[in-house]
């Protein structure tokens, strides 16, 4: 009971995780840029927000937006976290539909409880391998705008990048800590220790029976 509990909270984290991850992708306010104060930069129209798409400025009157669409000439810190990002977007997928079909309460016909047991551990690892792929970018995109551009403060996509990929590194664990042994292992296991409790016939036995 308490292991189908772990694995159904862990789908669930995993899949606010993986929502979290897309928005954080699809969006573009992942930083807010400005060299001086806030104020200056509004006056001066140097205030900004970068994402992964594109760039905009921002003053009282005034916002508009330039689309990062020359591949070859963005910074490599732009292209890796586009990459990963779409990766651990795409991976959310069949990773969500993995663990929702190795869930207790779903039967597919009369499959064996090792293939379940096989779809949720790839599932795991499968939304981990998200987690990592999520938290690169957002770690290493804020230190690189800084070192470029000067950093006010993170945007919300950035937020949601943040809380997507933590949830998705404790989803993936809890799922992966319920998978536990395989039920193939554990019937085998049982299976050998019943055969060595049982006796062996002794020699003088079968002497005597052969008299």
């Amino acid at each position: 009971m308490a292991s189908t509990c772990l694995q159904m909270s862990g789908f669930l984290l995993s899949c606010f995780g993986w929502i979290g991850i897309i928005i954080a992708t699809a969006t573009s306010e992942w930083v807010v840029t400005c060299r001086f104060d806030i104020t200056t930069c509004k006056k001066m129209d140097e205030l900004g927000t970068r994402g992964l798409w594109e760039d905009c400025v921002l003053s009282i009157d005034l916002y508009h937006c330039r689309t990062l669409t020359d591949i070859l000439l963005l910074p490599a810190y732009i292209q890796t976290s586009r990459a990963l990002m779409i990766t651990a977007s795409i991976l959310g997928l069949p990773a969500i539909l993995l663990v929702m079909l190795s869930l207790p309460c779903i039967n597919l016909g009369s499959e064996p409880e090792s293939i379940k047991h096989k779809r949720s551990v790839v599932g795991g690892v499968l939304i981990l391998l998200i987690a990592i792929c999520s938290i690169i970018p957002t770690v290493w995109f804020p230190i690189a705008s800084h070192r470029e551009s000067g950093l006010v403060t993170f945007g919300y996509s950035l937020y949601a990048g943040w809380i997507g990929a933590a949830l998705c590194l404790f989803g993936g664990s809890m799922i992966s800590c319920c998978a536990g042994d395989s039920p193939e292992y554990n019937e085998n296991r049982y299976y050998y220790s019943k055969q060595r409790a049982v006796p062996s016939a002794s020699p003088n036995h079968a002497k005597n029976a052969h008299v």
